[in-house]
Formats: C-alpha cells, structure tokens, sequence
C-alpha cells in the first residue's frame, strides 16, 4: 500500500502493473463499507485485470479501510469522494483511465465524470442500475445499526447485513454512519444524460438495491446493460461472468 493526501485525508491505495510492463489504467472505487482489498483484491479483478495486460489502481475511499477518516458527514458527498478519485489519477500523473466502481463505488465514479470528465475514458457501473437516479431505498436504520452497541437490537434485516459486513471489515462503524448519510446523494436525469462515455452497467438478476440497469442504460448516451447471473448484491462483484464482461468492453473501447 502507498498513501497520497488530498482535501485534509490521507489515501491508501494499490497501484499494480502488469507483467508485461506498462497497461492502460483501470481505477477502481469500492462500495460503503469496502475496502479496496474486500472489493478489488479479495475477488480477483487485480489479478484478472494484471493478467489481461492492464494496470490495475485502487484505493480506501476516505473513512475506510487504511485511510483516514471523519465523523462529518459533510466530507462524504459524493462530489467530495469523487475529486479523492481525481486527484489519485493526478497524482499518479494520469491524464485518463478507464473508471469502475462497485454500489457506492459506482455513484462516486457517475460524479467523477461529471466533474473530470476529460479523466474518464470509459465507465463500468456494478450493483448499481436506476438507483443511481430512483434512490435505493430506505438507508437510515442502517445508520442507526451501525452505531448500536449491541447488533442483536437491530430487527431492520439490511441493518443487520451491513452491520456484519462493517464488523467483517473491522471497519470504524462511527465514520461509515457519517457517510452513509451524505454518500447517497441521487444523480438527476439531467445529469445522467450528459455522461457520453462508453459505460457498462451491470447488476445481479438477485440485486435488491441497485435497481435496474436497463432503465439507467436507456438514460444514458453511450450505455449497455449487463444481467450478473444469479448473484445478488454481495456477491456479483466477484462473478466471473461480470469479470469476462468488463475484459470484452476494455478491449472493444480501447484507451
């Protein structure tokens, strides 16, 4: 892990090439509760991307994993998250990148090419279709899960999810609450529609968060819907099928 700072945090982040030598880049942005490592390492993108011959980044968005945190929940708008994002690619003297991002990850990076779009080549959206514009539902007793001394009082069944998921990953559950109510600022339509990227978005068929991802695909200029097989919200991110798919998309829209 190498640390950069930027905006008052200090970022963790990967940085890999692949053994061939120099690769077109492929930033990744982890979802609420993630790390770069449970999302990015743990699944096998680092070494699928590594293997096809690309240069694969990530890093611990701001209040999670090795980076620093903050209990105010203004440092976590996704704009603000976004511009951690940017300013990685500036530091690594990157002037564009393919962006992908998984739930959170993935409203981050829609925010990220509204803001630097000339960094931004192309877009994969995972776990996140309509939701990204619609909402994703009722997120606050997760908040209220996340601060309770005691787990077993939580009865709000993705209260309990995200809770275990947070103690999983020894995550500070005080800084993940402090995000959870800024980071799910909705993207308008109006905006959705000035993303002109080539972008893939792909959900679970068993996703019960992310939403459609045909409807968003038919918002967007340059956008293709990708059905995962089978896999509901935690476990799509993995799947193999989406880690063929995404390899294809690089190799039809080239840096």
């Amino acid at each position: 892990m190498q640390f950069f700072s930027h905006d008052g945090f200090d970022l963790a982040f990967l940085d890999r090439q692949p053994a061939s030598g120099q690769g077109d880049p492929v930033l990744m942005i982890h979802g609420f509760a993630s790390t770069h490592y449970v999302n990015w390492v743990s699944p096998g993108w680092f070494k699928a991307l590594n293997d096809a011959g690309y240069r694969a980044i990530a890093f611990d968005n701001r209040g999670h994993g090795a980076s620093s945190k903050s209990y105010e929940e203004a440092d976590y708008t996704p704009a603000k998250m976004a511009s951690d994002g940017a300013a990685l690619l500036t530091h690594l003297g990157i002037e564009r990148a393919h962006v992908m991002g998984y739930s959170m990850g993935a409203r981050i990076s829609a925010f990220l090419a509204l803001s630097d779009p000339e960094k931004v080549a192309t877009l994969v959206f995972g776990g996140l279709g309509v939701g990204m514009v619609d909402g994703v539902g009722d997120w606050d007793p997760i908040a209220a899960a996340l601060l309770a001394n005691d787990p077993d009082t939580t009865s709000h069944s993705r209260g309990r999810s995200f809770r275990a998921f947070a103690d999983q990953t020894r995550s500070d559950r005080r800084a993940l609450a402090a995000c959870i109510a800024t980071s799910r600022e909705l993207l308008a339509e109006a905006d959705i529609t000035r993303i002109a990227q080539p972008t893939l978005i792909a959900v679970g068929t068993k996703d019960d968060i992310g939403g459609s991802p045909d409807e968003l695909a038919a918002l967007m200029p340059n956008a293709e819907a990708f059905h995962i097989e089978g896999r509901d919200h935690m476990l799509a991110v993995g799947d193999k099928t989406f880690k063929q798919r995404v390899l294809e998309f690089y190799a039809e829209n080239p840096l």
